[in-house]
């Protein structure tokens, strides 16, 4: 007589586990992000613009990518000028989005995003005092947020 198996219950895909309800989103990303930590990571190129009074970032990210956001302090436009990617985020749950289109993203919010084909987004930012310095930049439109995960790895 066979023994019969318990079934699974961990995730078994990247969707499962970004998706499930019974844990808040953010732990959610922060467990993704220490269990991908050693994982070869997938180049993302970004390119930097700083017209008058606001900063542009470009992201490339080539299909089959899994990136997680910062989380934003204020709501900004965002262009998917190529690809096709899905997002999970608690602002818009689960979504699809396929170039050409754009949207505003609102303040708080934090995504996981699978890159379905290459894809080229376009972030649009208020830089009132005309820093052109990204990385300055981004502190000030981002929160950092500690990944208890992480910390643990140290």
């Amino acid at each position: 007589m066979t023994e019969e198996l318990p079934v699974a219950t961990q995730p078994v895909t990247w969707l499962d586990f970004l998706t499930d309800d019974g844990v808040l989103l953010d732990d959610r990303l922060d467990r993704w992000e220490a269990f991908v930590l050693d994982k070869p990571q997938i180049e993302c190129p970004l390119t930097h613009t700083y017209p008058e009074g606001l900063y542009v970032r470009e992201i490339f990210a080539p299909a089959g990518s899994i990136i997680t956001s910062l989380i934003h302090k204020f709501d900004h436009p965002f262009f998917l000028l190529r690809g096709k990617l899905t997002v999970i985020s608690e602002t818009e749950g689960l979504v699809t989005y396929t170039a050409p289109m754009y949207g505003i993203t609102m303040p708080q919010t934090r995504r996981a995003i699978l890159i379905q084909e290459d894809t080229v987004w376009v972030t649009v930012h208020p830089n009132p005092l005309n820093k052109k310095n990204h990385e300055e930049i981004r502190n000030d439109l981002t929160y950092v947020r500690s990944n208890k995960y992480l910390l643990c790895l140290g």
